[in-house]
């Protein structure tokens, strides 16, 4: 069994292409985003992509479709983020991408930026599991929110307090930390 989830054997490729549609298993996604305050949802999702070969390069297109559990920035609510992305990439022998990129330092910066959907691969299996992780953070805003219309942390849900005034409970480890210092003291 292969150790990554969506591989692409490029001996089963020539130019007119072919279909490809992997699940995007919760599993797999969990453990892609671990660190990350997103999460997969208990939905799996789909990656429809074409590949085709293009004398030694790989190209890709498709689209990824996936539910992401994320806490709101303004309610810290758990809500579930929808990620819908289109995907457009061309793979290219490690080789040859390292002579591309020497000779970069001769060229003009329209022809680095011309490369920037380039990736590598070794060998004769296209890896796309770091492009559809990077496709799934990249999709998660700065500032996630439930709705445009949320009106935050609620004071019903706030449990510590500090004298009269409600603490975010995102701050209330900080809290505890303080009042046991002082107590040392």
């Amino acid at each position: 069994m292969s150790a990554h989830e969506f591989t692409i054997s490029v001996t089963d490729l020539d130019a007119s292409g072919r279909d490809y549609r992997f699940p995007v298993r919760a599993s797999w996604l969990r453990g892609a985003l671990e660190g990350h305050e997103a999460t997969a949802s208990e939905h799996d999702g789909t990656l429809e992509i074409r590949a085709s070969k293009s004398g030694s390069d790989v190209v890709v297109h498709g689209k990824l479709d996936c539910e992401l559990m994320i806490p709101c920035a303004r309610c810290t609510e758990p809500f579930s983020l929808p990620i819908h992305a289109d995907l457009s990439v061309m793979y290219v022998p490690r080789g040859k991408l390292a002579a591309s990129a020497r000779e970069a330092g001769e060229r003009d910066l329209s022809a680095i930026s011309e490369e920037a959907d380039t990736l590598p691969f070794d060998g004769e299996i296209v890896v796309l599991d770091d492009l559809v992780r990077d496709e799934v953070v990249l999709e998660v805003p700065m500032i996630p929110l439930c709705s445009e219309a949320c009106p935050g942390i609620s004071h019903g849900s706030v449990e510590p307090t500090e004298g009269d005034k409600p603490v975010d409970p995102r701050l209330a480890p900080l809290l505890e930390l303080s009042k046991s210092t002082l107590k040392k003291s």
